[in-house]
C-alpha cells in the first residue's frame, strides 16, 4: 500500500516540472505526471524487491529524487524530438 507514496511523489513532481520547463505547449499535460509516477512507483517497487522497507530513509528519499532528475531529462529530449519534426513536416508542407 505504501507503494501509493511513490506514485504520489512522482505524480507531483512531474507535474510541477511540466509547467517550470519551456516548451509545454509542445507536449501533452498529462505526460509528465504519468512519467513520474511511473518513475516514482517503479523506484518505490524496485527499492521494495531490494529488501529496503517503508521504515528506511532511503526508500523516500529515493522515489522523491529519481523522479527529480528522469523527468526533467525526458521533457527536454521530448520537446527537442517535437521541434525538430515539426520543422521538419514545415519543410515537407512547404509551410513558412
Amino acid at each position: 500500500m505504501e507503494i501509493l507514496l511513490g506514485f504520489i511523489f512522482g505524480a507531483t513532481i512531474g507535474g510541477v516540472l511540466h509547467f517550470l520547463q519551456p516548451g509545454r505547449d509542445a507536449r501533452g499535460t498529462a505526460l509528465s505526471p504519468i512519467v513520474g509516477a511511473s518513475v516514482g512507483g517503479f523506484t518505490w517497487l524496485a527499492l521494495t524487491w531490494a529488501g529496503i522497507g517503508a521504515d528506511n530513509p532511503w526508500i523516500w528519499v529515493l522515489s522523491i529524487v529519481v523522479p527529480g532528475i528522469v523527468v526533467p531529462i525526458m521533457l527536454v529530449l521530448l520537446t527537442r524530438s517535437r521541434a525538430q519534426h515539426d520543422a521538419q513536416e514545415r519543410l515537407r508542407l512547404k509551410i513558412a
